[in-house]
């Protein structure tokens, strides 16, 4: 049983890399933006002036300094939420259009809730808010969509 799982997620792989690893580039990028600029923002609460040139040189070093970090943790939890929303859209392969952004922004949603729970902090400072969390799980919901768009759809037999 564990022998079919593994192929049949190694084939699912083999056949949807590209489309994985856009997915990840974009969600990654996405994320560490919206990471950012929400780190910015209560920054401009407290009163702290930040200019236009303050949050462009902070948000490429966030692109920069935050990819080592959590690009390969989204690459994980995207290597197992897309084969799982596979498995499950077999019975259901109308569901095709809501399945992967749903299983992306899951994957994003799990990935900073089990970070917190095995880490007892949040690595990723804008999931401390449930608008900031809600901001890193449409980020994986957007990955999910790039991943749908590029991956073909399986067909059937």
């Amino acid at each position: 049983m564990l022998g079919h799982l593994r192929k049949a997620v190694n084939d699912f792989m083999l056949r949807n890399i590209g489309a994985w690893l856009l997915a990840v580039l974009v969600t990654y990028a996405m994320a560490a933006l919206a990471a950012t600029q929400s780190v910015i923002a209560r920054l401009a609460d407290m009163g702290v002036a930040v200019s236009l040139g303050d949050r462009l040189r902070t948000t490429g070093q966030d692109l920069i300094g935050m990819a080592p970090m959590f690009a390969p943790m989204i690459a994980v939890a995207f290597l197992v939420a897309f084969p799982v929303a596979a498995l499950v859209l077999r019975w259901r392969p109308r569901w095709r259009w809501f399945g992967y952004p749903l299983a992306g922004g899951v994957a994003l949603l799990v990935l900073h809730l089990a970070l917190e729970a095995a880490l007892n902090i949040v690595p990723v400072a804008a999931a401390r808010t449930v608008l900031g969390l809600a901001a890193q799980v449409g980020c994986g919901a957007l990955g999910g969509w790039v991943f749908l768009r590029l991956s073909p759809a399986r067909t059937t037999r």
